[in-house]
């Protein structure tokens, strides 16, 4: 794993400047430890942090073709390199190393741009074609590796984190409106977008393409759900160990130490059981607890590391509030607000001590519909097809409108959410399932100076369109689909990226490997979610790995203790950004934070998100915007 970053003047007569590609790399060290690598014309620039895992020794970047006309500099793994290297020595290729960045460069060499289509991994890369004065730049299909980039008088700047770019001179930090209230609404940026208006995301399955003319971004790959096969259930087990036994397979693959996160759920469980059963040495695993037990579930993770004979490893964590969220803040560039960030930089942490690469159980739940938002979708979605719209509109409307909040009340008593999805259609009601705390608190929360700015600019156009491109007329792959374009990229991949390297850790996620994410979009939704079971195809498929209690457990977030922070360790803290005399820059309503704060400090009301968001965003600010 590292970091890349590049500049080339497509349309720019002026040298690339060697110093601040330098300080642009520089900036992203902590990706790659291991060591730096430059190439550098008057026309561009490609730099490289290095975190060895595949060949040690010969792997330095960037790379280059046999007559040096192609480059490459390169961040993540292509786990069928090897069956790549056969094929393109077969062709005559002479490969220098044994690292899979060589195989991109050659694999370019035979198929231009569409190389991309042959990778299997996880991957941001970028390739200099001297010959055709192009470069390209690419991202793995549901983007595990994060790429930024900004077309800028005449140039194109990149990087692997954006903090990379702001080190160019010719960056303005200019902020997009429109991403600040993404922001406000999702807790994260989606893509394409980025806090600041000049800089974007690469989007995950697509690749630009950047030549004198300027830069044109294409899609490669797209999950499809447009179709499901008919196949006894025995079969689709079959099919789905087959599959995850060799996504699980490729991912072992490394020169450094390897281990797993283990948490004690059935996706991590089930990651570490098909270890166990590949190899022959014990797996290291790692488990991750707050010293509060009430916020830790290591006592599960114990007992089946045992049951397998892992290497196990657990760490208590006794959390620093005011330095995490102050290191957090650093990482991620830009505002960033899910809290689950912080187990999983203090879980990176500790297994880094241990291991150079984690494999993850990510992508279960949306791969197999293990998030109990999917099973109140169906539930409403049933509804909606006994109540035609007509009805249910006018009623349901006006029961949410009367029915209290009730946050204090029990989940099965809090039913205005519920009236207010059904006055819904599907789209919108499922946004406002996974969005709408935030999303309904957002108006109170931005300052009338930026809401002028942003001209009734609503964020729920990102997710509508995702959502109905989804080639499916089934609700549940609809859900499915949109949170793989929007919540697993931008909000999971996103936090686990930043968060493992920050401490220079790998982390491979079999459950995301596309061949196995293919298969499993093709499976019916009645056989990923029968009653009120998830990912219950999955699960019997598992039943000769797992045992019976860990398949039976229920889904269990690793929860933060926010809410006392908030009053407590994080208090000053907050209350001096929240309320800082010199911010006032027109981007939040004061009173209406004021008022959130009050009710949390009193214990009215747990205003915990919508505050933390406040929280992070005021500490991006005094990172990266106020300069």
């Amino acid at each position: 794993m590292c970091g890349i970053t590049g500049v080339f003047h497509f349309a720019n007569d002026e040298p690339v400047s060697g110093e601040v590609l330098r300080q642009m790399t520089d900036v992203i060290a902590h990706r790659g430890p291991d060591g730096n690598g430059y190439f550098l014309t008057d026309q561009v620039g490609l730099g490289h942090r290095r975190l060895a895992i595949i060949d040690v020794e010969g792997g330095q970047q960037p790379q280059f073709n046999e007559d040096g006309s192609v480059a490459i500099v390169f961040n993540g793994e292509v786990y069928n390199y090897l069956e790549l290297t056969h094929m393109l020595e077969e062709r005559g290729h002479i490969l220098q190393t044994r690292s899979d960045t060589e195989v991109i460069v050659h694999l370019y060499e035979e198929l231009g741009e569409t190389c991309v289509t042959m990778l299997r991994g996880m991957f941001a890369f970028a390739v200099w074609d001297e010959q055709k004065q192009t470069l390209l730049l690419a991202r793995d299909r549901v983007g595990k590796k994060p790429l930024y980039y900004a077309e800028v008088d005449g140039r194109l700047l990149f990087g692997s984190e954006l903090k990379a770019l702001l080190e160019h001179p010719a960056i303005t930090r200019e902020l997009d409106w429109e991403a600040v209230a993404d922001y406000f609404t999702y807790q994260y940026i989606p893509a394409p977008k980025t806090i600041f208006r000049q800089i974007r995301k690469l989007r995950a399955g697509h690749y630009l393409v950047v030549t004198p003319n300027g830069a044109h971004e294409r899609e490669y790959w797209d999950i499809d759900f447009s179709y499901t096969e008919e196949r006894r259930e025995e079969e689709w087990c079959a099919l789905l160990r087959d599959a995850f036994c060799s996504a699980v397979d490729m991912r072992l693959m490394s020169d450094v130490p390897l281990g797993a996160f283990l948490s004690g759920g059935v996706d991590s469980s089930a990651v570490v059981a098909m270890m166990s059963a590949i190899t022959e040495q014990p797996v290291i695993t790692t488990t991750a607890g707050f010293t509060a037990e009430q916020y830790s579930e290591t006592e599960e993770a114990q007992a089946f590391a045992e049951l397998l004979g892992t290497e196990h490893h657990e760490c208590v964590i006794s959390p620093e509030a005011v330095k995490i969220a102050e290191t957090l803040a650093w990482h991620f560039d830009e505002p960033f607000a899910d809290a689950s960030a912080i187990p999983t930089y203090y879980l990176s942490r500790a297994a880094r001590q241990f291991v150079t690469v984690a494999l993850s159980g990510d992508g279960g739940d949306e791969n197999f519909v293990g998030y109990r938002r999917y099973r109140f979708d169906a539930l409403e979605n049933r509804v909606r097809g006994i109540a035609p719209s007509a009805v249910r509109r006018p009623l349901f409307g006006a029961l949410a409108a009367v029915y209290p909040k009730g946050d204090w009340l029990p989940q099965p008593l809090r039913a205005k959410t519920t009236f207010r999805n059904l006055s819904f259609d599907p789209a919108r009601a499922y946004f406002n399932s996974v969005y709408g705390a935030l999303a309904n608190q957002r108006d109170s929360l931005l300052g009338r100076d930026l809401q002028e700015e942003l001209r009734g600019y609503d964020p729920f156009a990102l997710f509508a369109a995702h959502y109905q491109r989804a080639r499916t007329d089934d609700p549940i792959a609809r859900a499915q689909y949109v949170d793989i374009k929007t919540y697993l990229t931008d909000d999971i991949l996103t936090k686990v990226d930043r968060a493992s390297m920050a401490v220079s850790l790998e982390v491979r996620c079999p459950l995301l490997d596309h061949k196995l994410m293919g298969l499993a979009a093709h499976i019916p939704s009645a056989l990923k979610l029968r009653g009120r079971e998830g990912k219950y195809i999955f699960k019997r498929a598992l039943r000769s790995l797992l045992p019976p209690e860990v398949l039976a457990r229920r889904k269990q977030g690793f929860v933060v203790p926010l809410a006392e922070w908030l009053r407590g360790d994080l208090y000053d803290l907050a209350n001096s950004l929240l309320f800082d005399p010199e911010a006032h820059d027109g981007l939040l309503d004061r009173a209406g934070v004021a008022k959130l704060w009050k009710q949390h400090q009193s214990g009215l009301r747990d205003q915990t998100r919508p505050l933390w968001a406040i929280l992070m965003f005021r500490l991006w600010q005094r990172n990266f915007a106020r300069r």
